[in-house]
């Protein structure tokens, strides 16, 4: 029975240590796991949090800390933190967190694009107003971004005569469309890259951890 207790503590003080070979796996096999369920929990409230889905993400975190080792609350609870601003849309509080877990803050242009989104998509429970103005903001960006590219395609028609107007709205949100492709595709790969970084920093944190409960 001690054996059996001191091999049950050994796998709770490396609960987090596992979150790099779990990291691949889809929401449904990490919902499934049992062995290291800490890591798995830790990892579903992260990625609510990249889906803005704070209620979700603190639901996924709270059960990670109820079976984690004391020594490792610490540093789950920063994730915790971090994750939260992120899905709260609170860059100031993300910036903060992030650089108390060790990590390299976000760019400016990254808490610029967070705010924006705080704006048109406000987090869950907002006032009326907040409400109000996410719906005023999106109507504007896409009246800017149609204006754009019906200009865009206006000026492109010129050396062919010119088009129509109806022709230049059904191209400019074609453009429109198109671009908005290649943003989302090159926001993809920013943001494996992030996660390929924010897996070498949870490497880090994973010593810390198992240096604190070593002691």
């Amino acid at each position: 029975m001690a054996k059996q207790r001191q091999v049950k503590r050994q796998l709770r003080v490396g609960a987090l240590q596992a979150i790099p070979e779990l990291e691949s796996r889809s929401d449904e096999e990490l919902l499934r796991e049992q062995r290291h369920r800490v890591a798995a929990r830790a990892i579903l409230g992260a990625r609510a949090a990249e889906r803005y889905d704070a209620k979700t993400a603190r639901r996924y975190f709270n059960e990670a800390l109820a079976g984690a080792h004391p020594h490792e609350r610490p540093a789950l609870r920063q994730m915790m933190k971090a994750s939260l601003a992120l899905a709260e849309r609170r860059p100031d509080e993300l910036a903060e967190a992030v650089q108390k877990l060790g990590q390299e803050p976000p760019s400016r242009r990254q808490l610029f694009v967070l705010r924006l989104v705080s704006l048109l998509v406000p987090p869950p429970g907002s006032g009326a107003f907040a409400r109000v103005r996410a719906v005023a903001l999106f109507l504007v960006v896409i009246a800017l971004l149609l204006g754009a590219g019906v200009g865009l395609a206006e000026l492109v028609a010129l050396p062919f005569g010119g088009i129509g107007f109806v022709g230049s709205v059904l191209l400019g949100g074609l453009l429109v469309a198109a671009a908005i492709a290649a943003l989302a595709l090159v926001g993809r790969r920013r943001q494996r890259r992030a996660r390929e970084r924010q897996g070498e920093q949870l490497a880090r944190l994973r010593e810390r951890a198992r240096k604190a409960s070593g002691r």
